[in-house]
Formats: C-alpha cells, structure tokens, sequence
C-alpha cells in the first residue's frame, strides 16, 4: 500500500530514480481498480455520455493520474537500464504495446545503474 501512496504523493511526477515491478504492478492494479469503480459510479449517478463513451468522473480521475503512471512507468524503464524514452515505444500501434509490456516485466539490473541505486523492493 505504502508503494502505491508514493506513486500519488512524494514521487508524483518525479521521472528521476528507479521503480521494482512491484511498485509498478501494484500502482497499475489499483489505477486499474480505482478506475471500475469510478466507472460503475459514472453509470449509477447516469454521467456517462453513450455517444463518446466518456464520462465526467473518468476523465477527471484519469487527468489527475497521467503524470503519476507515466513517471512510474518511466522509472520502471531506468530500473531495466533504458532511457525514459522508452516510453514512446508504446506510441507504436500492437508491436509496441507489447514491446512495452514485455519492458515492464522484464527484471530490473541487480545493484545500482546510471539511474541510481536498486529499489527497495
């Protein structure tokens, strides 16, 4: 928990350092988690918008965590030792998708990188 408290507080848009797959996956889970609840809340209280698909709570929710997953995401890329450039592979439609996952869950360098030392895991 403390993991995911980080992400949205002290590191909210810090993109310098390093992140295990544990912080990453568990930020990941709960963004996904929060992100049905406030779904199924937009359709109960009937905000969501049929004709684009969007809703007010969405897209507030997802606003305020965009920096957060890509600054996480990006310190994932520094703890595998690449460049928060990285990023943008996902930009790349399917093939760079699953260039990026395959990123996210490939094991961080043992010891300290260029990026800094290895993360408490």
């Amino acid at each position: 928990m403390n993991l995911i408290l980080e992400c949205v507080t002290s590191k909210y848009a810090k993109f310098d350092g390093r992140a295990g797959r544990k912080q990453f996956w568990l930020f990941m889970l709960a963004y996904f988690g929060a992100m049905m609840v406030i779904r199924a809340l937009d359709g109960g209280m009937s905000m969501h918008d049929d004709l684009n698909g969007i809703s007010a709570l969405s897209v507030v929710f997802w606003l305020s965590m965009v920096l957060p997953y890509i600054a996480v995401s990006i310190r994932r890329l520094h703890d595998t030792n690449r460049s928060g450039w990285w990023f943008l592979i996902g930009l790349v439609p399917v093939i760079g998708l699953v260039w990026f996952f395959v990123l996210m869950v490939l094991s961080g360098t043992n010891g300290d990188n260029r990026f800094g030392p290895k993360p408490l895991t």
